[in-house]
């Protein structure tokens, strides 16, 4: 087997081969497939950017007329689907959760119905809330967006 071996050739060897090879070869190949991902990183980066310019304000207006500021709105565009997805990144202050748990637990209420032994609250859970409750964590909460992203898609054709 020769030395000389490239990330293509990878996919094709069974892993007792790639064992035997040289470290310095491997060492190659571990640079190369890192210069790789680096080089797909950055062109997915700038590729996402640029359907971010392209499709941002249609995807933000959809997202508006639901009422949400964040999560998937499905874009036409000709023969497309365009899937522009929002995530939504929710911190919550651990020192004021802390005290408000305790303000929960001193009017005789048990916090763990509002809260997480871990000191984070669902999501889910405090949209269900009542308007008050919801109030009182507020204070706590953070709400930040992941990076923005699209999954481009053939349209399916539907059957007559």
């Amino acid at each position: 087997m020769p030395d000389s071996i490239t990330v293509h050739d990878l996919t094709s060897r069974p892993p007792g081969d790639i064992v035997a090879l040289p470290i310095e070869v491997l060492a190659g190949l571990a640079g190369s497939i890192a210069d790789m991902k680096a080089l797909v990183a950055e062109a997915e980066a700038r590729l996402n950017a640029a359907l971010d310019r392209r499709y941002g304000d249609r995807a933000h207006q959809l997202r508006a007329a639901d009422y949400k500021d964040a999560g998937r709105v499905r874009l036409d565009d000709g023969d497309f689907v365009v899937i522009a997805d929002l995530p939504k990144r929710v911190a919550w202050d651990q020192n004021r959760l802390a005290a408000i748990t305790a303000r929960i637990r001193d009017g005789g209420d048990d916090p763990s119905e509002f809260v997480r032994t871990t000191l984070e609250v669902s999501e889910r859970a405090y949209a269900a809330w009542p308007s008050a409750i919801r109030r009182l964590f507020e204070p706590a909460r953070t709400v930040r967006h992941g990076k923005p992203r699209y999954v481009i898609e053939a349209r399916r054709e539907e059957a007559a």
